[in-house]
């Protein structure tokens, strides 16, 4: 693996998206206009016990899609193709396109956070730094998930529909609308294995609970390792050219 190829390959990605003002506003201004309807609707009581999982929620869900729908067109143009002639590493190559994600994924998540607690005065129980932290945990993830995802689209139309068929349900069944122990038994086994349950989890026992870095140091191993086997899934379905 050669870090010269990978920032490369990162450089040219966030190169590519600089140009894309629509792509730019999504990620940077959509998540902290959700939240602010969020805290409209709410009002500040439910809002201080929603506003911390959904910080990590709203990245989340948009970086799955800006980073699902990006990566499919690196396909669908041949540019991973041709890539792939090359001599270079499978890990060159993801590694650049997730670190280039997984950098965008920090600054939407931080500017997201900051609106939240500077504009919107969002009340935490727990330190507003580890619910900054992961909101970009998630955010990363929701990176990953999308360059996974990008492999089973023919088009961006249907990568659009990965977002009712994989995030949606994780939203449902995480605990957000109804906790998980009044769920049924078999939903609730469904729902400790998703991804977002863990993010969901986390976020509510900072925001809620207080919990300290200690207290939800299981959740961010679990998000990591998430995070590690969709960039190594994704990494599978790269095929080898031969020029």
């Amino acid at each position: 693996m050669s870090a010269r190829i990978t920032a490369a390959t990162a450089l040219r990605v966030l190169e590519q998206i600089r140009h894309d003002r629509r792509t730019i506003a999504l990620l940077l201004i959509v998540p902290s206009l959700l939240m602010f309807l969020l805290d409209q609707m709410l009002g500040d009581l439910q809002f201080d016990r929603l506003g911390g999982p959904m910080l990590g929620m709203f990245p989340f869900i948009t970086m799955f899609l800006v980073t699902s729908i990006a990566m499919l067109r690196e396909r669908t143009t041949g540019t991973l193709e041709r890539l792939m002639t090359m001599p270079l590493a499978k890990l060159d190559l993801l590694g650049g396109y997730g670190i280039a994600f997984a950098l965008l994924a920090t600054v939407q998540a931080l500017v997201t956070s900051a609106f939240v607690f500077l504009v919107l005065g969002f009340d935490s129980a727990g330190a507003p730094a580890l619910i900054i932290l992961l909101a970009v945990i998630d955010a990363v993830l929701g990176s990953a998930l999308g360059l996974l995802a990008s492999a089973f689209a023919a088009t961006e139309f249907q990568a659009v529909q990965f977002m009712p068929a994989f995030v949606l349900p994780q939203i449902l069944l995480c605990g957000l609308l109804v906790p998980r122990d009044q769920m049924a038994d078999w939903l609730d086994a469904i729902a400790s294995v998703l991804p977002l349950t863990f993010a969901f989890d986390a976020l509510d026992a900072v925001a809620i609970d207080g919990s300290d870095l200690g207290g939800v140091t299981g959740e961010i191993a679990v998000l990591a390792a998430f995070t590690a086997a969709a960039i190594g899934l994704g990494a599978l379905t790269l095929r080898r050219r031969t020029a």
